[in-house]
């Protein structure tokens, strides 16, 4: 299986599972995104179509946190920012979107970290 067939099935798993997950203004949606060298994650409401948080370790403030972006460490280290940031903005609850990627990995570690700092899903 190429890069290209990895690629689009998982586009098609995405499309697939936004079929049924939306963001709202009281439940944003938490949507995952992970390249090879980083991770990046934003808090979305759908229906003002705006990002309410994110965090990245594209951002000086995690990236002096962690020694590499494209790892488990690194996942953790944006799972607490965003959880953190969406706190101080007074969102306790999220629908987790993991954008067609396996919950495994660096997603179930953000998931678990943002979790463990006070997000709901």
């Amino acid at each position: 299986m190429s890069q290209l067939d990895k690629r689009e099935a998982r586009e098609r798993r995405h499309k697939r599972i936004r079929k049924d997950i939306m963001g709202t203004p009281s439940r944003p949606r938490m949507c995952v995104n992970r390249s090879l060298k980083n991770i990046h994650v934003q808090v979305i409401d759908d229906l003002r179509r705006e990002t309410l948080v994110s965090a990245s370790t594209d951002e000086p403030e995690i990236a002096q946190k962690v020694e590499y972006g494209g790892n488990k460490e690194a996942a953790r280290v944006v799972g607490e920012f965003v959880a953190n940031r969406a706190l101080e903005e007074g969102i306790e609850k999220v629908v987790f979107d993991r954008a067609g990627y396996q919950y495994h990995g660096r997603v179930k570690a953000l998931a678990e970290a943002a979790r463990e700092a006070g997000l709901e899903f």
